[in-house]
């Protein structure tokens, strides 16, 4: 499988300074290294991916809570979610629980 080609312009591009990606917290950084290991594993192909990443960010756009602060790596994990469920690789229902399960976890708990 070849290297996804991130966007460097447009809704698909991720936050970067001086060209290099910029990640504010670390559980960002692994969203994004988990979506990096899953395409090169070959479930889904990049430009479903960046499909569903700007839908997200699209609909962040038309349709965001009230005070929410805009956040790329929300919508990136989203789209994932998206997809390793739409491929069926694990049941909506399990992410729904293990983001509650990860949630529920104190401030500052494993970042």
């Amino acid at each position: 499988m070849t290297a996804p080609q991130l966007d460097i312009e447009g809704p698909g591009a991720p936050p970067r300074s001086n060209g290099e990606l910029v990640f504010s917290e670390p559980w960002e950084s692994r969203a994004f290294g988990l979506a990096m290991t899953l395409h090169d594993a070959g479930p889904f192909g990049w430009d479903d991916f960046r499909d569903h990443l700007v839908a997200r960010i699209a609909e962040w756009e038309r349709d965001h809570p009230p005070g929410q602060c805009w956040s790329y790596y929300r919508c990136w994990l989203q789209a994932l979610e998206t997809v390793v469920v739409e491929r069926g690789m694990v049941g909506a229902e399990d992410v729904g629980r293990r983001a509650e399960a990860l949630a529920s976890r104190p401030a500052g708990h494993d970042h």
